[in-house]
């Protein structure tokens, strides 16, 4: 059976793989029929993503159908449709026992740490299978990315009073756009492309945005539009050190900034503004079960619409042409997708 591998940075190859066995206890097979592309593929590309190991096939978004199950399994069984949790747990370390399994401490991801969903078939714990009898492959693809918004806002915390900054209008920031929503918070998204915030506009419905230019001028445009006050929580998505490194001045005083971006490059900050302002950093990493779940039922019950997330979908033959045309922000990708079965 084939697969996708990146043999290293800017390097694809088709691989014939061997085919599942029959899967163990707590086990289960899936064919996979969607793979998402996200930042993480991106950065793991062009060498430029920290935990990233070569070779390795990519894939972690994953709408998936089970075709075998091991013993002793009972919560999927052969036909189902699911969403991959694509995290990886011991159940065992300190952070696995007090409910922390997105930051396991032997953690892996699937298409990251180890081989991932861009192949027809492989093997995965069952417990990592969140099932819908009513949502697309395509749908359940999008999980994932949703979940790591879910994620950030939970970190945070938004209240229906507070307003939040949501700076890089990407995929995982359109994502925490959709929970800061939900939250019943203000929202106003902040990107330097034209192109992004219009789709944030047209879109998702939000009207609030800012054309970013330099920190300065942007803050003094953030708090025009918000009657002089800085921001509750501030949600950098962008994975750049230069953004990261400015977000706090966007934080209010007791404001909260969540780090969901991931960047190999030093982040510095200069204290007293921090430390008068006594503002909160937070780093956000994946999600956790309960939170696959809930999108689940979200978007079962309308409250969640995934459908102009996807701009982009080509069938796994086309992928390696078409993969690096997608870094490029002319082509107006939000969501790449890969169509496997």
């Amino acid at each position: 059976m084939r697969a996708i591998q990146l043999e290293k940075p800017e390097h694809f190859r088709v691989i014939d793989v061997p085919e599942p066995p029959a899967p163990g206890p707590g086990d289960a097979v899936v064919r996979i029929h969607r793979v998402g592309i996200c930042g993480t593929d991106l950065s793991g590309y062009l060498g430029k993503m920290p935990f990233f190991s070569y070779p390795r096939i990519p894939g972690h978004e994953l709408g998936v159908e089970v075709v075998a199950v091991g013993p002793g399994v009972t919560s999927v069984k052969v036909g189902d449709r699911a969403a991959i949790e694509p995290y990886i747990n011991c159940q065992t370390c300190y952070s696995c026992t007090r409910g922390h399994t997105n930051c396991c401490e032997n953690h892996k991801t699937l298409g990251v740490h180890v081989d991932g969903g861009l192949t027809p078939l492989f093997t995965i714990p069952a417990r990592k299978l969140h099932i819908s009898a009513k949502l697309t492959f395509e749908q359940l693809a999008l999980v994932e990315t949703l979940g790591i918004g879910l994620h950030a806002v939970n970190r945070a915390n938004p209240k229906p009073d507070e307003t939040v900054l949501v700076i890089g209008a990407g995929p995982i920031g359109l994502s925490v756009v959709e929970f800061a929503k939900l939250a019943g918070s203000r929202v106003i998204v902040m990107d330097i492309n034209e192109g992004r915030l219009r789709f944030v506009r047209d879109k998702m419905g939000v009207s609030e945005t800012i054309a970013a230019k330099g920190f300065e001028d942007d803050v003094k445009m953030f708090t025009e539009m918000t009657g002089g006050k800085l921001g509750n929580v501030v949600v950098d998505a962008t994975g750049s050190a230069r953004s990261m490194a400015a977000a706090y001045h966007y934080a209010g005083f007791a404001g909260r900034v969540v780090f969901v971006g991931i960047t190999q490059d030093p982040i510095t900050f200069t204290q007293p503004l921090m430390h008068r302002r006594e503002v909160s950093f937070l780093a956000s990493r994946n999600a956790v079960s309960p939170e696959f779940t809930r999108i689940v039922r979200l978007i079962e019950g309308g409250m969640l619409d995934t459908r102009p997330w996807v701009t982009h979908s080509v069938p796994f033959d086309a992928m390696i042409g078409e993969f690096p045309k997608w870094l490029r922000p002319e082509t107006g990708v939000v969501k790449a997708m890969v169509e496997v079965n």
